[in-house]
């Protein structure tokens, strides 16, 4: 664990220069007043254009005009024959030289009202499914038998803020299983620079931390239906954070990206820290991921990772967890250690209609709890455990792919509580915006964890309107 905690503390040493490379006020008021004067001249240069057209027109005129007057008592033979041959051309050159007039003027004058509004997507995806057994035997925040989940109703917003930058929320809708009302909460909300210098980004706000290969992934772009069981026990879900991200693109000839942020909370369904009325830097999340990609051949590509997360001091996170055995945990300290890796095949003559891709990631969790056993005694205990899942999907056409999820878990208070999960799925992409998939979920659990097995089956149906920038995606 100490290799994890000292290449955290590597991404943190890379991470506090960065502020020195940032503008001064002074350098950005600049561009943009270069920026200003650029667009006048750009407007100078139209109405000069306007003048040269009409210019152009009016001597284009004039040779029509002799064809007419050649028409008129007194003309000559020559002038009124030049007149029979030039009249149809010459018209055809004022109309085209027109049209491009009133082009330029209609450019130079047009006001679109939605040019400084943002993009807007909305997202819907709804999960039928049946369950063999209920909640309480498998622990599941929804109920067995047939069930029909508003999983989330997403609306997207994006623009550009100015040449530095761009902003972009995400509000999301999920339906509650008891009442069935929606709660909408704001999933992310976030400013990301796009002109910083030596292949610097920073994102701050709320958003997804990038770590390991799914956990910043919404559940609609998923390559299944539901979030694998090592992202949900060990992430909490989605990586949301509230906090601060730094990418760095390394100088080299070869793609290598490093990645390195820190935040008050990480994952979705994991509560902030219950800090009192300080909050000290042991009780922040600090996380980092390197990865890369390389070309085996050109048919086949791979994407390999490596991720840490660290919390120091996590205060009492979630509260007390109440084990099988009667026992408490209160987690102290939280460290989490990712690696993952991605094969493609995608043919280059056929990669609309064919294409095999092998996802893996293994997680290693080694959280340290406060333990309170039923006889009343304290034990301070670390508990490492392990997660994995690997995925194969094959496309074998346009419309269609056919894939199989593997999980596997160990509870992070219990590494004897194991769970396996079996999931063969299909994807039937009716469109970009529209798509359906049917998967069957074996779920066995062993008797540590005090469930049971359970057989499911889902059918999903997402769906795009307006502007989506990720869209959907096999990875």
């Amino acid at each position: 664990m100490k290799s994890v905690i000292a290449l955290i503390a590597f991404f943190l040493f890379l991470s506090f220069p960065m502020a020195l490379f940032a503008q001064t006020m002074e350098e950005r008021l600049d561009t943009l007043e270069q920026s200003l004067k650029e667009q006048e001249k750009t407007i100078r240069d139209q109405q000069k254009l306007i003048e040269e057209l009409k210019s152009e027109m009016k001597n284009l005129k004039a040779p029509e005009q002799a064809g007419t007057a050649a028409r008129e008592p007194g003309a000559g033979e020559q002038v009124q024959q030049q007149a029979q041959e030039q009249p149809a051309p010459i018209q055809e050159q004022v109309k085209e030289l027109k049209e491009k007039v009133d082009a330029v003027a209609e450019a130079q004058t047009r006001t679109v009202p939605s040019v400084f509004n943002p993009a807007v997507g909305l997202v819907g995806e709804t999960v039928f499914s049946y369950r063999s057994k209920g909640s309480d035997e498998t622990g599941s925040d929804r109920p067995g038998g047939f069930d029909a989940f508003q999983r989330s109703v997403e609306l997207n917003l994006s623009a550009s803020v100015d040449p530095f930058a761009k902003g972009y929320a995400v509000i999301n809708a999920t339906a509650d299983p008891r009442t069935g009302e929606a709660d909408a909460t704001v999933e992310e909300a976030a400013l990301q620079t796009t002109s910083l210098p030596w292949n610097l980004t920073i994102k701050a706000g709320r958003f997804f931390g990038e770590f390991g290969r799914l956990s910043y992934i919404h559940d609609h772009e998923l390559p299944f239906v539901n979030r694998p069981l090592a992202l949900e026990e060990y992430v909490g879900g989605e990586s949301r954070t509230d906090g601060v991200q730094v990418n760095y693109l390394l100088p080299i000839s070869h793609y290598v990206s490093l990645t390195v942020g820190a935040g008050n909370q990480f994952g979705g369904d994991v509560p902030p820290n219950d800090v009192g009325q300080f909050r000290q830097g042991s009780n922040v999340n600090y996380w980092g991921r390197l990865s890369s990609s390389f070309d085996l051949t050109p048919d086949i590509s791979i994407e390999p990772g490596i991720s840490a997360l660290w919390n120091p001091a996590t205060t009492d996170l979630g509260g007390g967890l109440v084990q099988p055995d009667g026992s408490t945990f209160f987690e102290r300290e939280r460290r989490l250690a990712g690696m993952d890796f991605t094969v493609s095949y995608k043919p280059l003559r056929n990669n609309q209609f064919q294409s095999v891709t092998w996802g893996t990631e293994v997680l290693y969790s080694d959280n340290r709890y406060d333990v309170y056993p039923p006889s009343g005694s304290f034990l301070d205990r670390s508990v490492g455990s392990t997660g994995l899942y690997s995925y194969l999907a094959y496309k074998f056409d346009r419309q269609w792919t056919a894939g199989f999820l593997y999980d596997f878990v160990e509870s992070p208070e219990n590494n004897r509580a194991m769970t396996s999960a079996y999931s063969p799925y299909i994807t039937w992409y009716l469109s970009h915006w529209d798509q359906l998939r049917l998967q069957y979920t074996y779920t066995d659990p062993n008797a540590a964890t005090g469930f049971k097995p359970d057989n499911a089956v889902y059918l999903q149906w997402a769906w795009i309107i307006g502007s989506h920038s990720h869209g959907w995606q096999e990875r």
